[in-house]
């Protein structure tokens, strides 16, 4: 069985940063495509924030998190992390990640998501 397991989440002041892992298992780390980053705040839908395909593929951001928040991988322990920097309040809400066929930050095409992790920013 595929799970999916986030971890890093937690509690900042604004201007702070954290670092989240996303760890699969029951697959073959090879045989994944791509990795999504997702968040949703209360009261409002997912929505995509970053993307890395496997292997040194492509990555993507929204707009909302480019130039603070880097998604990579570390294939020597089957990891990808989403550092971010510079946290605002409104980056603040559960983050998931998921597995998906391709690097495209709408949620739809990821089959396999994590429990997510809670992210808090206060002002």
């Amino acid at each position: 069985q595929v799970r999916v397991a986030e971890s890093g989440g937690g509690s900042v002041q604004a201007g702070g940063s954290l670092r989240l892992s996303c760890k699969p298992s029951g697959i073959d780390y090879v045989l994944i495509n791509c990795f999504g980053w997702f968040r949703q705040a209360p009261g409002k839908e997912r929505e995509g924030v970053a993307t890395i395909c496997t292997g040194g593929g492509s990555t993507a951001y929204s707009d909302s998190v480019k130039g603070r928040f880097t998604v990579s991988e570390d294939t020597s322990v089957n990891t990808v992390y989403l550092k971010m920097n510079s946290l605002k309040p409104e980056d603040a809400g559960m983050y998931y990640c998921a597995l998906g066929p391709g690097p495209v930050l709408i949620p739809g095409p990821y089959n396999h998501w994590g429990q997510g992790t809670q992210v808090t920013v206060s002002s």
